[in-house]
């Protein structure tokens, strides 16, 4: 009995460090150990601003992706020598629009490296050189939402706790108030403009109406209307921008909203935070639904709840939005080009 205990424990002792030695051979084979340079640290990314003016390139600096935003291993660059080393070349599209920045067709491009094709503008306002671009531009870093790096206007982010509510403005003086520079009769927000003002007053700032404002005054002015028209000079996909994020939103005023479609809206804003001119059979209506709502406390108050749970985040920094095409690289597609850029643009 004693020697089969003796052998039953020299079984054990041999046996099983047999086992976990297999086992763990057998391990590595299918689950090799991550070697050291898997873990070594992401190499920078170099982002070159491609002929942009003075006016524009004003407050960028090399390290500002880390120093303003906290956004590690990415270089802004601004000098013509930095083109070779470049991962990503920027061109504006406004200055391209303009004439002032010409693509360097000329120059060989470094194999891996990506021209952007950068643009805040409506599709109206993108000028017609697009059509000659394409098979050029492998990334497009505009407000829309599909864009390979996507810079909108603005947004919203979840209020986190103790953050001061604002408070939700109620005294009023005004029932709409707009603010405009330039008018066209040809805009659809004009006519709606001018059909609005038939029924119910809308006071009218800016430019076009001989009474402009400081940056100062603007938002204190709208703290003191129901509504604000946050009407959009151009019809384009996605194309929201700051005067719904900060003219109504920060500003204190209901918007009402002209510009994408309401799905593009709801897709980007709380809801029941906006009024938008499309759900209304008329502007008529609209007109008489907004003098309503102005003198019920209750429902109009509805619209301002979203400041209990979010708070506004505009973001049109260009330093912010040159900084997010780090963020985006390691997801860009390797072999992407937009063969047709002119008909990305004007898509719907």
């Amino acid at each position: 009995m004693k020697k089969y205990l003796l052998l039953c424990i020299l079984s054990i002792l041999v046996l099983v460090p047999l086992y976990v030695w297999l086992n763990g051979s057998l391990s590595r084979r299918w689950c090799p150990e991550v070697s050291l340079s898997d873990n070594s640290e992401p190499r920078n990314v170099t982002i070159l601003l491609w002929h942009w003016t003075a006016e524009r390139a004003r407050a960028i600096s090399q390290n500002m992706c880390w120093e303003r935003f906290n956004i590690p291993h990415c270089k802004v660059m601004m000098q013509d020598a930095m083109y070779m080393k470049a991962d990503v070349v920027v061109f504006h599209n406004l200055e391209l629009s303009t004439g002032r920045m010409k693509l360097p067709l000329d120059l060989p491009r470094p194999p891996g490296q990506r021209w952007a094709w950068m643009s805040i503008q409506s599709p109206d306002n993108n000028g017609r050189l697009l059509r000659e671009y394409g098979g050029v531009f492998n990334l497009t870093v505009s407000y829309r939402r599909d864009a390979d790096v996507s810079i909108p206007y603005g947004g919203f982010v979840p209020r986190e706790f103790g953050d001061p509510v604002d408070d939700i403005p109620m005294k009023k003086t005004d029932l709409v108030c707009w603010v405009v520079s330039h008018y066209k009769e040809s805009f659809r927000r004009s006519q709606v403009y001018k059909e609005l003002s038939a029924v119910i007053p809308v006071k009218v700032y800016g430019r076009w109406f001989n009474k402009t404002l400081a940056p100062n005054d603007l938002l204190p002015m709208i703290s003191h209307c129901y509504f604000y028209l946050a009407f959009e000079n151009s019809i384009g996909k996605d194309y929201i921008t700051e005067k719904l994020w900060i003219n109504s939103y920060q500003g204190g005023a209901v918007p009402v909203v002209l510009g994408p479609p309401v799905e593009e809206y709801e897709a980007v804003a709380p809801p029941h935070s906006f009024i938008h001119v499309d759900e209304f059979a008329s502007v008529k209506e609209l007109g008489e639904y907004l003098q309503e709502l102005a003198g019920d406390a209750k429902r109009y108050g509805e619209y301002m709840q979203w400041k209990r749970d979010w708070k506004v985040q505009p973001t049109i920094n260009k330093e912010w939005r040159l900084c997010q095409i780090c963020l985006r690289y390691p997801s860009f597609p390797p072999h992407k080009v937009y063969t047709d850029l002119a008909a990305w643009d004007k898509a719907t």
